[in-house]
């Protein structure tokens, strides 16, 4: 097979492949079974028609249609593979010539990521924020820890904003109780409305004992329609939190003063915001370089990912929110040119090892063990998608080690700790009870 490349724009190419016939022969073959598989012959048994009847019934041109069809995807990858080109979206398809027995010749037209021209990273320069903690930083904390520690104690008071209420609930519907509509002995903390929107308000002014009916929307209902919900007081409990002194340092951590606790509090905000730095840095970086470098853009690409965003939400309509979708579009696309182009740039590659601390991290955050996660991913094909991510985060944090970084006060930040610990490394901050 025989391939060359023609630049039509910056993202878009035009693969021309020559395919010698004894290329496709096994596809041809592989035509001639499956075709036989799927008719019927008087005297031939399924899957035994010879080729030659094949073509007296339906014609040597469906068994060629058959085989070229299987064995374009093929080729045409091939061919991408072998001129370097780095597709992105459908490609167009269009067969200039097709001689049975001699070649086939066909043309591919495809979105291709652009080339960019990256800057001199070790000439960059990024101002991060200051990392200071402040006394008001370790007072939140400190609150934090008071409230986790502090007790309930029931109170004869009508209901405010942050008092904590046993209470008993009854949604019904037209007179008739929902399914599912009453529990009963439920704590909540009035003021967070984290239950039925329109509980907060009723709660407020009741006492122990007491009962107020409210019409709200509940879950499973239809834009505008309401159901009847009865909030009955069973008890009023304010929170009574612990002075902050030795004693509370001792019941809330493992130190001994509140000094120790305090100054532990402050070691590791101060790591915390050093590692915001770092995320800093790099946002910040990503962001210099999306406004500085020239990145062609794949009009036709937009416009396909544009039309299924909108087909799937049935707002093809929707001028105002066709803008809306191909902002994020251009941006999100912008980003993975930027990023694979420093992949491509710092021949950064990923080992099983990377990937592996990567699913591993990422199964913590969507609460799965690591072999869940990982048949999931596998399952839905995205095991691709997850190496570019690692590729891209590796090769991101490769030229942000070349960029000079400081903060707003002139300090040289160093960004080694940006780099993680292997996901089996026990992480201390989650074990520590002034970190809650």
């Amino acid at each position: 097979m025989k391939s060359s490349v023609e630049k039509i724009s910056p993202t878009r190419v035009k693969l021309s492949i020559d395919v010698p016939f004894a290329d496709l022969q096994t596809h041809i073959n592989d035509a001639y079974k499956s075709i036989g598989e799927r008719v019927n012959i008087p005297g031939f048994r399924k899957g035994k028609v010879p080729a030659a009847m094949i073509d007296q019934r339906f014609g040597r041109g469906a068994v060629l249609d058959e085989a070229i069809n299987n064995a374009l995807p093929s080729l045409y990858s091939q061919a991408a593979k072998e001129n370097n080109v780095f597709v992105i979206g459908r490609p167009t398809v269009d067969i200039k010539e097709l001689k049975d027995k001699e070649n086939l010749s066909f043309t591919v037209e495809v979105d291709v990521r652009p080339e960019l021209k990256l800057p001199n990273f070790s000439k960059i320069e990024i101002e991060v924020d200051d990392a200071v903690v402040s006394e008001k930083d370790i007072d939140e904390q400190i609150e934090a820890l008071r409230i986790r520690f502090g007790t309930l104690t029931t109170v004869e008071k009508t209901v405010e904003s942050g008092d904590f209420v046993t209470i008993d609930l009854k949604a019904t519907q037209n007179g008739k109780e929902l399914e599912g509509g009453s529990a009963n002995d439920i704590s909540y903390e009035v003021g967070t409305n984290r239950m039925v929107d329109g509980l907060d308000e009723a709660l407020i002014g009741l006492k122990a004992g007491e009962s107020k009916q409210f019409l709200t929307q509940l879950v499973g209902m239809n834009e505008g329609e309401k159901g009847d919900v009865s909030v009955t007081v069973k008890a009023v409990k304010h929170r009574d939190l612990p002075p902050v002194d030795d004693a509370f340092a001792k019941l809330s951590s493992e130190f001994e003063t509140l000094a120790e606790l305090k100054k532990d509090i402050t070691d590791r905000l101060q790591k915390l915001k050093e590692m915001e730095q770092g995320a800093q840095a790099r946002d910040l970086l990503v962001e210099k370089l999306l406004k500085e470098i020239d990145i062609p853009m794949p009009e036709q690409l937009i416009e396909t990912e544009i039309k299924e965003h909108l087909e799937k939400e049935n707002r093809l309509e929707d001028d105002k929110h066709r803008a809306e979708v191909k902002d994020e579009i251009t941006k999100s696309i912008s980003r993975d040119f930027l990023l694979d182009s420093i992949v491509q740039a710092e021949n950064v590659s990923v080992n099983e090892n990377e990937l592996t601390e990567y699913l591993v991290r990422a199964s913590q955050r969507y609460g799965m063990t690591p072999d869940q996660f990982i048949k999931e991913v596998t399952n839905a094909g995205q095991v691709t998608t997850m190496v570019a991510e690692v590729a891209r985060a590796k090769a991101l944090a490769g030229i942000l080690s070349r960029v000079s970084v400081k903060d707003k006060s002139g300090k040289k930040i160093d960004l080694e700790h940006l780099k993680p610990k292997p996901a089996s490394e026990p992480d201390d901050s989650k074990s520590d009870k002034s970190k809650k």
